[in-house]
């Protein structure tokens, strides 16, 4: 319907990224003549890529790794999400603006509902990387105040302290290798899907018991989706938040922010779900 409207997913590697299958059916779904590609851009060759982007009249994009930061850098406007967590995956490439948002951090809030979790007071995240942060926003919004973060070296934990000190959130650095954690009712794990954990330490955190939703969704099951298994507790792929911080993006490319609903965003939704099961 009318003039067509491209939008891009960015990353290094991105061939393994599922964003074009979510957002054309979403597209579809809205009865959007919308287009939406893949393109590998390195961090080094991100600005010309975006200048050239914002040349051609691109709506939007999605920024995967290793992009958020410099699309942090980048842009003229923030949401709260992206202020917060200095990180951005989704731009929104306006004539005289680029606006940036971090959808991931409402990804991981959503799944998490979607399973049943709508308040908690403490949880633990495994992995002090940019997607920890997101998710050290996300459990505060669900009302966490006190958060262990697993890590394999304790100052990476530090500018998550930081944060966690303007949001009213005690985090506190374990080490990966801890003989034993406490029960908390949420684990997420950041970790890349190939990451080499022990299992002894995969053991450990399983055995704390509690939900697990691990970000990693392309290498499943994983070591630590294995251990929970094994303990006979819950665990959840990256896709509930995929689908969800996906979701969010499209409200923002359709209607400018991440708040407003899109029209029929239930049936856009189970669209993009099918579409995320099929693919």
């Amino acid at each position: 319907m009318g003039e067509q409207t491209a939008l891009e997913v960015w990353g290094d590697p991105i061939a393994h990224s599922r964003s074009p299958q979510l957002h054309t059916a979403a597209y579809r779904a809205l009865g959007l003549d919308w287009t939406y590609g893949r393109r590998q851009v390195t961090e080094q060759g991100f600005a010309a890529e975006l200048a050239h982007a914002r040349a051609a009249g691109l709506r939007g994009l999605s920024l995967t790794m290793p992009l958020k930061c410099a699309g942090f850098a980048a842009v003229t406007w923030l949401d709260p999400r992206a202020q917060l967590t200095g990180a951005v995956n989704t731009l929104q490439l306006d004539a005289d603006a680029l606006r940036g948002f971090n959808t991931d951090v409402g990804g991981i809030v959503r799944a998490l509902r979607e399973a049943g979790i709508e308040r908690l007071d403490r949880a633990r995240i495994v992995g002090a990387g940019a997607t920890a942060t997101s998710a050290l926003v996300a459990l505060e919004e669900l009302g966490a105040r006190r958060v262990e973060v697993v890590a394999r070296r304790p100052a990476a934990v530090e500018p998550m302290q930081q944060l966690g000190a303007r949001l009213g959130v005690e985090v506190l650095p374990v080490p990966l290798e801890a003989p034993s954690h406490a029960a908390v009712p949420v684990t997420v794990a950041t970790l890349p899907g190939d990451a080499r954990v022990a299992p002894t330490a995969t053991d450990a955190l399983a055995q704390a018991g509690g939900l697990l939703l691990d970000v990693v969704y392309g290498h499943w099951p994983t070591a630590l989706s294995e251990a929970w298994e094994r303990a006979g507790h819950a665990a959840l792929s990256g896709e509930g938040m995929l689908l969800h911080q996906a979701l969010l993006q499209v409200r923002v490319f359709v209607t400018g922010d991440t708040t407003t609903m899109v029209p029929g965003e239930p049936e856009v939704l189970a669209a993009m779900r099918r579409a995320l099961v099929g693919g």
